[in-house]
């Protein structure tokens, strides 16, 4: 079911805005699975169990800070480098969390903290084109907590489960990329990226963003290009809100 549709068909039924969050969900959660299973099976090479990759995958459910961290592991860990590399690589979701602010407002704290807890590129990207769909069509209020989180469950149960299950499979399957599956993990993007198009001039920020992260990738050791395609994107975005 699409946006559109869903605000079409939209209910005063606390479940059935849960049903359909996961519903909205389900394309978008079948795409993550390949590459859940590559991470699992990348951790168990890395010589964490079966035990100790959902607690990761349970407690950070932030899966390209999760692959950076897998890359980074050493026995024992340098940890303060993972804890570095993890902020840059999910200082993303500050933006993330910034975007979503204005429809969080009214909802109790304790609400807002669970739903930024279980927030991932695909939930947010999912509550946030509802809330505008919600906006644009009259509904009140915009935000939707229960789709928001049957989405966002759904994305989170996955991710562990099938992290898990890579984790108990990979001695079997060996180097798991020479299937594709990693591929997978930015097929998700482009298509999220494609739900949000509003045409070619809304998308210069997204260009700028992309050619300075290629940019600091190529010549800057780390994840640095992370934080620096999130700041560039960003200012691009203010100094060209005029023009758009």
């Amino acid at each position: 079911m699409s946006v559109s549709q869903a605000v079409g068909a939209v209910g005063t039924d606390s479940g059935s805005e849960f049903r359909r969050g996961v519903a909205s969900c389900v394309p978008v959660l079948l795409g993550t699975i390949p590459y859940a299973l590559v991470l699992g099976a990348q951790a168990t090479q890395k010589g964490l169990s079966a035990v100790e990759l959902p607690m990761m995958t349970g407690l950070n459910f932030a899966g390209g800070s999760e692959f950076a961290a897998i890359q980074l592991w050493t026995s024992p860990p340098h940890i303060l480098l993972i804890v570095a590399i993890t902020f840059l690589v999910n200082s993303r979701h500050l933006l993330m969390g910034a975007a979503l602010a204005p429809f969080l407002r009214e909802l109790p704290r304790r609400k807002v903290f669970t739903a930024l807890f279980f927030m991932c590129d695909e939930s947010w990207a999912l509550g946030l084109a509802d809330a505008k769909q919600r906006a644009a069509a009259g509904v009140k209020p915009a935000f939707s907590p229960r789709y928001y989180m049957g989405a966002a469950l759904a994305m989170y149960l996955a991710w562990v489960a099938f992290t898990t299950l890579g984790a108990l499979l990979g001695p079997m399957l060996g180097d798991v990329e020479i299937y594709g599956f990693d591929m997978a993990f930015p097929a998700v993007f482009l298509v999220l990226m494609r739900g949000m198009w509003k045409g070619a001039a809304a998308a210069r920020p997204w260009l700028v963003s992309l050619v300075v992260a290629a940019l600091v990738y190529l010549f800057v050791p780390g994840a640095w290009y992370v934080a620096a395609g999130a700041v560039s994107g960003l200012l691009a975005a203010w100094l060209m809100a005029g023009d758009a």
